[in-house]
C-alpha cells in the first residue's frame, strides 16, 4: 500500500471511530456495559467496537455532537440508530458472556486443554466480528445523518486527538 493510500485508509478509519465514539458515547450515558463491551479470556476488557465509551468520560458523545452543532433531529436519529444496535446485540452480549466464563474456567482448570481453549477462542472471534459488523453499520448509518461539513469537523477532531495520543506514546 502506498503512503498516500495508507494515510487515506487511516483517516477513514479515524473518522469512523470518531463517529462511532460520538454516537456511542451519547448512548453510554446512564447505562452499564453494553453489548460492545467484551471481556478477554480472563474476564478483562479485551475491547471491541465502541468498547468502554463510558470510560471516555460522561457526556463524551454529547460533546462530540455539540462540536459539530448537531440538530435535535440529528441527535434523535443517532440515538435511535445506536439504541437499535444495542437491542440487536443484546442476545449476542449474553452469549459472549457465557463464552468468556467458559474461557476463564478453561484457563483456571487443573489441566489446561489447549484444544478446548482454541475452540472457544474461535467462537469468540466470530462473535467479536459479528458485533464489529453491527456497530460499524450503526456508525455508517450515524455518519449518513451528519452533513459532510459535520463529518469533516469530526475528522479534524480525530486528527488532533491522534496527534495528542502520539505525543503520549513512548517510542
Amino acid at each position: 500500500m502506498t503512503t498516500s493510500r495508507t494515510r487515506a485508509f487511516f483517516r477513514a478509519g479515524s473518522l469512523a471511530l470518531v463517529l462511532a465514539t460520538a454516537a456511542l458515547g451519547a448512548q453510554a450515558q446512564g447505562h452499564g456495559p453494553g453489548p460492545e463491551r467484551m471481556g478477554g479470556p480472563m474476564g478483562g476488557a479485551m475491547g471491541g467496537p465502541g468498547m468502554g465509551m463510558g470510560m471516555m468520560g460522561h457526556g463524551f458523545g454529547e460533546h462530540m455532537l455539540d462540536v459539530v452543532n448537531a440538530t435535535d433531529a440529528q441527535r434523535s436519529q443517532i440515538d435511535a440508530i445506536f439504541k437499535a444496535a444495542r437491542a440487536d446485540l443484546k442476545a449476542q452480549h449474553d452469549a459472549n458472556a457465557a463464552l468468556h466464563t467458559q474461557m476463564r474456567d478453561l484457563f483456571t482448570a487443573t489441566v489446561v486443554d489447549a484444544a478446548a481453549i482454541e475452540a472457544v477462542r474461535a467462537k469468540l472471534s466470530l462473535a467479536h466480528d459479528a458485533v464489529s459488523k453491527r456497530m460499524t453499520q450503526a456508525a455508517v448509518d450515524a455518519a449518513r445523518v451528519l452533513t459532510p461539513e459535520q463529518r469533516a469537523k469530526l475528522a479534524d477532531l480525530a486528527k488532533k486527538r491522534a496527534a495528542r495520543m502520539a505525543k503520549r506514546t513512548p517510542g
